[in-house]
């Protein structure tokens, strides 16, 4: 039975704190049980689309939410007890007196979560007109009392250009204070009817303490959760953690002496073939001696045996790719233009320090990535460049690539992945890849989920054109060296959209295009030559279709797949692999015709089809995955996979937490440190011992800015050594058994 207890409550208590009081509706929920005797019971008024009239004070309702004791005082806030029921939604509901929070910035609540385990809390700012409605839903930590603040609009990390929000709480003159970092929906402040504090679908009774109810005005409760969150290092200045810097001589710290000898100042030495090959029982690619021997054909190539697909290096020898992306030196870069507030102790932009700042101007393409991030454009500051500057000296640059290449080597990898240091690449230490990006001004088409920008058309004849001078360029430099593993072409293409029916996006996409875009008159022409008559297509598709022009209409209503018409979907998954093909065909010749040698590695697919895969294996060497998941196998349908007989190499993979450097846990969390490395050992693992699986390449090298990278925003703690360079212990110690664990 569903069971609301309405109680009347006052406030007793005036605005406290560093905020600006106010005279709009204030409650003290730690007075509950008192005014409950004191007052009748008045059920809550619903929601209507009109005016209602206002209670005399702001009165509380109970929906599976009882009363616990007497109020308490905790670390000088008084606060009641509430427990919370199992039930599809408890909630505590206060409906206001007053309801004008048109001068308000904030909703202010003292509370406590009494378990001893983080709660799920939603809070719930209600508007007189029926869908007006904010709405926060925060993780509320066990420990001691904080103050929720709860902005008055909808809001977001993005909104502060970055991914993930900072940690909550936070201590703010001497008080804690959990600031809602994201809230949703919209309302107008003159018009506010209630406040609902709900927990979603317990399992069993949890207890929250509540206490003042309040608002503050102007939008500095927000502006201070982000205030002064970097330090001088590009550190977050409010967590501690093993390996943190606090000072330019804890950030220099004790350098290891390098192998290599060079000349300050001096190019990357190229290594001999003694330097490279100073493993026993690997030849000097790092491939197995103890195996038996593979044809030795100069170049890196592929091949199966006894079930087993295998990358060989040019000397013969079985090869697993253990690699690392985006190993350089400006991943420290961040906006800091009209977010100056966030940065404690930024240099000057002149002098010694000026090489490290930069201005990028304002991104186009409609890439979701980057949707709705603000202070994307203008001034950057690149932390970790100039930390390595700070402790390194005017050769910064060149001690680091020393330094880096020894600790990939030492930690047990053997590959250079995407978007590395070409400079790396030619110290000739270990194998390299290199990226086809494809640009131009070919057409395109929306699969509905167009993450990184729309998809290349590939009917487009302009496409070619393009696709011949990436690989060209990309080729230009490497393609007689036999260090080269090969060639990835573009970076997690469009080619499936969301939800269930999200195969079909490419299909339907390319149906709603304009009548010009070349890949529409391909999928026409694909259908006339099939049915021969649009009344016969009309009929299998169970659609309209007067005649052949009608599909040439912008928007054109291409119908989802269903039962009924099982002619969709043959029709659309014949038109997939037809795109597949076109791209990975034209791609495929361009690579060939400049570089005849080394291997095509694939598109890196995040999003994909079946029609897609199985066109990637047909053109490429090697199908690539970014394969954000716990195992392999949870990245790509594996068993399917082996059917097709190629092998695949996982491009990325990553475990994040929030204990170390920047707040975001990356696209895989785990809890802490430990976890990390014990989540790449299970990868690493469960990769080398599944036979179609050549090589897992870690994303990245160093953790991203905790105010966010330039081209997305992302800032998550993913790195094998911090923005000040200094390796994760603890991590790289797990890294490293597990890449020996492999053989390689």
């Amino acid at each position: 039975m569903n069971r609301i207890a309405p109680l009347a409550v006052a406030c007793l208590f005036a605005l406290a704190g560093c905020h600006k009081a106010s005279d709009t509706d204030q409650a003290d929920l730690s007075r509950a049980a008192a005014a409950a005797s004191a007052h009748a019971a008045v059920p809550a008024t619903a929601a209507s689309s009109g005016a209602v009239p206002a209670p005399a004070t702001p009165q509380t309702s109970l929906d599976h939410v009882t009363l616990d004791g007497k109020p308490v005082t905790v670390d000088g806030m008084s606060l009641q007890r509430y427990v919370f029921q199992p039930s599809p939604q408890p909630q505590v509901t206060v409906v206001l007196s007053k309801g004008d929070w048109s001068k308000e910035g904030s909703l202010r609540v003292d509370m406590q979560n009494a378990m001893s385990w983080p709660v799920t809390l939603t809070v719930d700012i209600d508007g007189v007109k029926e869908g007006e409605h904010l709405r926060a839903t925060l993780g509320i930590p066990a420990g001691p009392p904080q103050t929720l603040v709860i902005p008055l609009h909808a809001t977001s990390p993005r909104a502060m250009g970055m991914q993930a929000g900072p940690p909550m709480p936070y201590v703010s003159g001497g008080k804690r204070l959990f600031v809602a970092t994201t809230v949703e929906g919209s309302l107008d402040l003159a018009h506010v009817k209630s406040v609902r504090l709900g927990m979603p679908s317990p399992n069993a009774a949890q207890t929250l303490l509540f206490g003042k109810l309040d608002t503050s005005r102007g939008d500095h409760d927000l502006r201070d959760a982000y205030t002064g969150i970097v330090d001088a290092w590009g550190q977050y200045t409010r967590g501690q953690w093993p390996g943190k810097v606090d000072s330019d001589d804890a950030l220099r710290g004790v350098r290891p002496k390098s192998k290599l000898k060079s000349k300050p100042g001096a190019p990357a030495p190229a290594a001999t073939p003694a330097t490279a090959s100073a493993h026993k029982g690997f030849d000097r690619y790092g491939g197995r001696t103890d195996l038996p021997a593979f044809k030795a054909s100069g170049w890196f190539r592929t091949e199966k045996r006894d079930g087993r697909w295998q990358l060989v290096t040019p000397e013969g020898h079985a090869f697993f790719s253990l690699g690392v992306n985006v190993v350089d030196d400006d991943g420290g870069r961040t906006y800091i233009d009209g977010r100056e507030f966030m940065f404690k102790d930024l240099p000057r932009d002149s002098g010694r320090w000026a090489p490290f700042y930069g201005t990028t101007g304002k991104s186009t393409g409609g890439q979701q990535a980057s949707a709705g991030i603000a202070y994307h454009q203008g001034k950057w500051f690149d932390y970790y460049s100039a930390n390595l500057f700070l402790a390194d000296g005017r050769h910064w640059r060149q001690a680091w690539r020393t330094r880096t290449i020894e600790r990939l080597d030492h930690w047990g990898f053997n590959t250079l992945g995407n978007w590395s240091d070409d400079a790396l690449s030619q110290m000739h230490r270990m194998a390299y890849t290199r990226s086809v990006n494809i640009a131009g001004t070919f057409g395109n088409v929306s699969s509905g989920y167009d993450y990184w920008g729309r998809m290349p058309d590939p009917f487009d004849p302009r496409f070619a054109q393009a696709a011949d001078a990436a690989a060209a360029q990309a080729a230009k430099e490497v393609r007689d060296d036999p260090w080269m593993l090969g060639y990835f072409a573009d970076n997690e293409l469009a080619w499936a959209g969301q939800g269930p029916q999200g195969r079909w996006g490419l299909a339907q996409g390319t149906l709603r295009g304009e009548a010009r875009s070349p890949a529409k008159q391909a999928f026409i022409a694909a259908l006339k030559k099939k049915y021969g008559t649009p009344a016969k297509l009309a009929a299998a598709w169970g659609i309209a279709l007067d005649s052949w022009d009608a599909l040439n209409a912008t928007n054109f209503a291409a119908p989802t797949p269903e039962d009924a018409h099982p002619a969709i979907a043959d029709d659309y998954s014949a038109w997939l692999r037809t795109y597949a093909d076109q791209y990975f065909r034209t791609v495929a010749q361009a690579i060939h015709k400049h570089d005849p040698h080394h291997l095509f590695l694939g598109g890196r697919f995040a999003v994909h089809t079946p029609e897609a895969v199985a066109s990637c294996a047909q053109f490429c060497d090697v199908v690539s995955f970014n394969g954000y998941a716990d195992v392999p196998e949870h990245a790509f349908d594996a068993a399917a996979f082996a059917k097709l007989d190629k092998p695949a190499l996982i491009s990325e993979f990553h475990f994040g937490s929030d204990d170390r450097g920047p707040f975001g846990k990356g696209i895989v969390p785990t809890w802490n440190e430990q976890q990390r490395g014990e989540a790449y050992a299970h990868y690493v693992a469960d990769a080398v011992a599944n036979p179609v699986i050549v090589g897992v390449h870690w994303f990245q090298y160093v953790d991203q800015p905790v105010t966010g990278r330039l081209i997305d925003g992302e800032n998550a703690h993913i790195g094998l050594v911090a923005i000040t360079d200094r390796p994760f212990t603890h991590f790289i110690d797990a890294v490293r058994e597990a890449n020996r664990k492999t053989g390689y």
